[in-house]
């Protein structure tokens, strides 16, 4: 069922939407696609890009992903990428509602990752409030071995709209690789 309500919000998405193409330099490129609700700002920095989603209306949620390019790959397995993210996710797991970090993996066309997901106690049964987020995930993906994108999708629950339609953008993204360095 999910993955019908997320190939149903792609195709939303694709009908009424908008495609932004972010160029990798030599490594390549990242499509991504979104209904036209969103914004898109971004920070090119040489060895990292940053990119910033965030709605144009009043919906509470956010998306940032950060693309870097090391020199080493220390995630050429999906075992290293996972254990990463439930490493980095333990901190914030302290004080969610999870309790724990357990990484999930993104379904994606090229590459693999993972993300954990977490759930702000104090704001559990209260009315939405603009930028004091409820819920939260954090992840890794690995495109090829010099490019890995550290994204955080930021709204006010797993079953929401908002958040389903950032995470369905990070899922539909295309990866078109480069010559390489």
């Amino acid at each position: 069922m999910k993955k019908f309500l997320l190939l149903l919000l792609l195709t939303a998405g694709f009908a009424h939407g908008q495609s932004n193409v972010f160029s990798l330099g030599s490594r390549g490129k990242i499509t991504i696609y979104i209904s036209e609700k969103w914004t898109f700002e971004s920070s090119d920095f040489g060895d990292r890009q940053m990119i910033s989603v965030k709605p144009r209306d009043e919906t509470n949620a956010k998306m940032d992903l950060n693309i870097s390019y090391p020199d080493k790959d220390r995630f050429d397995t999906k075992a290293r990428l996972k254990q990463a993210v439930e490493v980095d996710g333990m901190r914030a797991a302290e004080g969610s509602v999870e309790g724990r970090a357990i990484a999930k993996a993104f379904v994606l066309g090229a590459g693999y990752g993972y993300h954990v997901d977490f759930t702000d106690p104090k704001l559990v049964g209260k009315p939405p409030k603009k930028d004091d987020f409820k819920t939260g995930s954090f992840g890794l993906i690995r495109l090829a071995p010099d490019v890995v994108i550290e994204i955080s999708i930021l709204a006010d629950g797993f079953n929401s709209a908002a958040y389903n339609e950032l995470l369905g953008a990070i899922e539909g993204m295309e990866y078109s690789p480069g010559r390489g360095r």
